[in-house]
C-alpha cells in the first residue's frame, strides 16, 4: 500500500500556494494538507499536523522561512522542510540547510526542480543532492 505524503505549503502570496497545492496534489500519493501566509502560521500549522513534507518560502512577514524552520524542528523533528525562494545565493542556499531545511529551490527554476525535489525529501534524501548539481553551461 502506498503511503500518502503530506505537505503543507507556506508562501505568502496566495497565487503561489494555489499553484503549488495544485502542482502538487496532482502528483499521485502526495496531498497538500493546508497552507500558511506567513512564518507564525507556518511553525503553528507544522507543531499541529505535523506533515511529512513542508514547501517553505524564506522572505514571509511576521517570522521568515529561515527561523520558522528552526521553530518547526522542535516539535517536528522527523518533518522535511523544503526551502523554495526567490533567492538564488550559495549564501542563502547555506543558510537555509543550517537552519534545518532538507531542500533548497529556486522559484526561477521550480518548474524543472520542485517535483524531483519534493521526491528527494519523500525519500528523507537532500536536494540538492549528489546526483542533482547544477551542470554549468558553458
Amino acid at each position: 500500500m502506498l503511503m500518502t505524503i503530506r505537505i503543507l505549503v507556506a508562501d505568502d502570496h496566495p497565487v503561489v500556494r494555489r499553484g503549488l497545492k495544485n502542482l502538487l496534489g496532482r502528483h499521485p500519493g502526495w496531498e497538500v494538507i493546508d497552507e500558511a501566509e506567513d512564518g507564525v502560521e507556518a511553525v503553528e500549522k507544522a507543531s499541529r499536523l505535523l506533515p511529512d513534507i513542508i514547501v517553505l518560502d524564506i522572505t514571509m512577514p511576521k517570522m521568515n522561512g529561515l527561523e520558522a524552520c528552526r521553530r518547526i524542528r522542535k516539535p517536528a523533528p522527523a518533518c522535511e522542510i523544503l526551502f523554495l525562494t526567490q533567492h538564488d545565493s550559495p549564501q542563502m542556499m547555506r543558510e537555509a540547510i543550517e537552519a534545518g531545511g532538507r531542500g533548497y529551490v529556486v522559484k526561477s527554476s521550480a518548474a524543472r526542480t520542485l517535483l524531483p525535489a519534493v521526491e528527494a525529501l519523500s525519500r528523507h534524501e537532500s536536494f540538492p543532492g549528489p546526483r542533482h548539481h547544477r551542470r554549468r553551461a558553458g
